[in-house]
């Protein structure tokens, strides 16, 4: 796994540090959107000198690099999502969980828009109850 992440990254010109390997190495496949914190968490055991401040250093680096999606769903932390094909996502707005849903085609403007401006990109969050959130708060 570590050679293939080092040829992935080398070809982009992202500098390897063995934390940033840990990092790559955590959120290969990873689908929870994890925030810097929970990253930091993760990786910190095998890498205890570790700061938070590498983390997120580093998922700014994947970022630019068009490696990493910041969310911005959640008010209180930043969540990063490895996967960056196009997507939308869903949110409980009880524990925060996040998932992903396929995108679903494009957004029309409405008549008074169209020619006036040009969508570049569009995203949607669909946000609720997951259902072991609707299953605790119907015990309540």
């Amino acid at each position: 796994m570590v050679s293939a992440l080092k040829y992935k990254y080398r070809n982009i010109g992202f500098k390897l540090t063995p934390q940033r390997i840990a990092i790559l190495d955590y959120l290969e496949g990873n689908t929870g959107h994890p925030s810097a914190e929970d990253i930091y968490n993760a990786v910190a055991k095998k890498f205890p000198t570790m700061s938070l401040a590498t983390v997120y250093t580093t998922m700014g680096a994947l970022r630019e690099k068009g490696n990493v999606l910041e969310l911005k769903v959640d008010p209180d932390k930043k969540r990063y999502d490895p996967n960056t094909a196009k997507h939308n996502h869903v949110i409980c707005i009880s524990c925060k969980r996040i998932f992903d849903i396929p995108a679903a085609g494009s957004i029309d403007l409405p008549d008074s828009l169209t020619g006036v401006f040009s969508v570049l990109e569009s995203y949607v969050e669909v946000r609720g109850l997951c259902l072991e959130c609707q299953t605790v708060n119907a015990k309540k």
